[in-house]
Order: C-alpha cells, then structure tokens, then sequence
C-alpha cells in the first residue's frame, strides 16, 4: 500500500503538484488521469523516489519516505518494478539479457537461478520462445510483455506503468490491460498506472485518481466514474461520442 499525505511539488517556482493526498491499496489496479500538464508523470516519479516533494509524505506499506536512511531507500527501490513507456528494452541485448538485467543489478543469484527465474516470467506473459530473439526482432506487444516481464524478475511490492499502451493497436492494449491487472491480483501487488487510455480506465481501473491543474479533482472506481457528475471528469472521460453513448447506456441500465 502506498498512502500520499498532502502532496505538493515545484519548479522553478511554479508549483505542479498542490496538496494531492490519496491511498494506492495492494492487489488493485490504481490509475492516474488527466490532461497533459495535469501533474501526472510529476506525480508518478515523486512515487518512484525520482522527485523529492517540497511538501507532504508518501508512505510506503506504513514506512514514510522522508525517515528511510540510504540503505532503507535502496532496499525500496529494489522492491519496485518499473514498465516504461515505449518499453525501453535494451536494443543490444536479447529478450532473455533485458529481463535478467535487474536480476544481475540486485542479486547474488547463480546464473542457472537467473535463467530459471527469466523461465518463469516469460511463461508468465506468454513469452516462451522469444528468450533468443532481439527487441527489433519482435512485435510492439512482444515487446511490452518482455518490458512487464523485467518489471516483475524481482519480485516487486510495487509496479508502475507509465502509459503502457502507448503505441498498441486497441487488441493488444486489451492483452496488456489484463496481463497487468492479472499480474497485480495473482502476486498482491501495489500497482499505479499513469494512462490517458480511457480503455483502461474503464476495463481496469480499479481505483481511478483524476490530476486537474496538479490538484485531485476526483477519486473513484470505473463504476463510479459513470455515475459522477463532476464537470471536470465528465469533461475529460466523455469528450468522445463513443464514451457519452456508453455512460448513457450505463445510466440507463441502472434507472
């Protein structure tokens, strides 16, 4: 679990993130929305450590950030898996050498337990005749289950996702949505996904946090965001005709 208390983070003076407070729960699938400049890829590496805030506290499973030593913070970031946008694999390395790397950053493990434990995450994402194959030799879906596949070779407490399904055809984001929250329930996971899929939103999204102008404008579950009348949200979700029709659908259904 992850708990932010009163968030609030700077540049140069000009404030990005302002007061946000919120709880990422274990097992969930936890998604952060909004508009470009709302605060989400700020909010996100504040989660990751990669931003120290001004203002406020993050805790992580009932330890704030702020009163871990060094050794505490190193330990915690080898507690956190990491599924980057566009995937970032290694262009030189094969399928097998991208997800063995944090293996050799983080453990002492012998090189047939590394092998093993790389076995058991490709199978994992339905990966298991690539271990040979080079990123360039693979599709864009391959590639972002490799990239999940990395994310999880350790272990993770915690997983983060920064728009996993940029540049995937609706079909495959679909596999990857449910490959991530399958992932997230099967080990008990703290995962928090920065999106502007509203796919994903709507398929996954467990626990919805929604970033207006660095504030949290709204909080809530896929079921709820339907239900809501917040301007700012409907605004965002529904500025698509499909979408509108759904909700109208959903509200229907319910009267």
């Amino acid at each position: 679990m992850i708990v932010v208390e009163d968030l609030h983070k700077s540049f140069d003076g000009t404030p990005v993130l302002k007061g946000i407070s919120t709880v990422f729960e274990k097992g969930k699938t936890n998604l952060i929305i909004g508009r470009s400049g709302s605060g989400k890829t700020v909010f996100l590496k504040s989660l990751l450590g990669l931003f120290i805030p001004e203002q406020g506290t993050i805790i992580y499973n009932g330890t704030p950030y702020g009163e871990m030593d060094d050794e505490q913070q190193r330990e915690l970031r080898q507690k956190m898996g990491m599924v980057f946008q566009g995937s970032a694999l290694f262009d030189s390395m094969t399928v097998e050498e991208n997800v063995m790397f944090p293996l050799k950053m983080f453990t002492n493990d012998s090189m047939s337990g590394m092998r093993d434990r790389v076995d058991v995450v490709l199978k994992r994402v339905n990966l298991t005749d690539a271990h040979k194959k080079f990123p360039s030799e693979i599709s864009g879906g391959m590639q972002k289950r490799v990239a999940i596949a990395r994310a999880i070779v350790n272990n993770p407490q915690y997983l983060f996702c920064d728009e996993p399904n940029s540049g995937l055809d609706p079909k495959t984001s679909i596999v990857i949505d449910n490959l991530v929250q399958e992932i997230t329930q099967e080990f008990d996971i703290t995962t928090v996904i920065n999106t502007h899929d509203m796919n994903s939103v709507m398929e996954i999204g467990e626990k919805i946090v929604f970033l207006k102008d660095g504030y949290k404008a709204w909080e809530g579950s896929n079921k709820e965001i339907f239900r809501t009348d917040n301007e700012a949200v409907t605004s965002f979700v529904y500025s698509s005709e499909l979408f509108k029709k759904v909700r109208q659908m959903y509200l229907e259904e319910r009267n």
